[in-house]
């Protein structure tokens, strides 16, 4: 997280202007980590807030009803901010596009970039991280799970062994798990 903060603080030149915003769950408090190395960094508070993009994914018609997350934003809102948007795990990319199209509903950002602490691969859209902590290449047969203290008690990085799912999310059980490579 640290090289992180320095990446952004490069490419940003400096703190002026940024945003961190984390998508809900783990992003949150990475976004918060973030901004607390760059603010020991640079001497001044980083604004950070939350995004929730539930209602804007594209597989709600095909996953169970989530609960809604708190969208939280800083008075000085995205206009005109260079917004960093903060994940745990950039997969498919559409999380990603979900809060683009979440945060162009807020207003106009000067600049949009993504921070990721993991990049696992295996994309469907064409979405790129700006700033990874680790790229770590796994099969789709694979999940990566983070783990934040704030949530979870500890800080990890696990990569497990995924139950196969159908099309809408739901277990197809220990047939299909050994089609595939006989993983569980």
């Amino acid at each position: 997280l640290t090289r992180i903060a320095h990446e952004i603080l490069e490419r940003n030149r400096g703190s002026d202007g940024l945003l961190l915003l984390g998508i809900p769950r783990r992003g949150v408090p990475l976004a918060r980590r973030i901004a607390e190395r760059i603010a020991a960094v640079e001497g001044v508070d980083i604004p950070t807030g939350s995004l929730d993009v539930t209602m804007y994914r594209d597989d709600l018609r095909l996953r169970p009803a989530r609960s809604l997350e708190h969208t939280e934003l800083p008075p000085t809102g995205v206009d005109d901010a260079m917004v960093v948007l903060v994940d745990d795990v950039l997969f498919s990319g559409r999380t990603v596009r979900s809060a683009l199209d979440a945060l162009h509903d807020l207003g106009r950002p000067r600049a949009v970039r993504l921070a990721v602490l993991v990049d696992r691969g295996h994309r469907e859209l064409p979405v790129r991280a700006d700033f990874v902590g680790k790229n770590l290449p796994t099969s789709l047969v694979e999940q990566v799970r983070v783990s934040v203290a704030e949530y979870d008690g500890a800080d990890a990085v696990c990569i497990t062994d995924a139950e196969p799912t159908d099309v809408a999310g739901q277990p197809t059980g220990g047939d299909e798990a050994a089609r595939v490579g006989g993983l569980r």
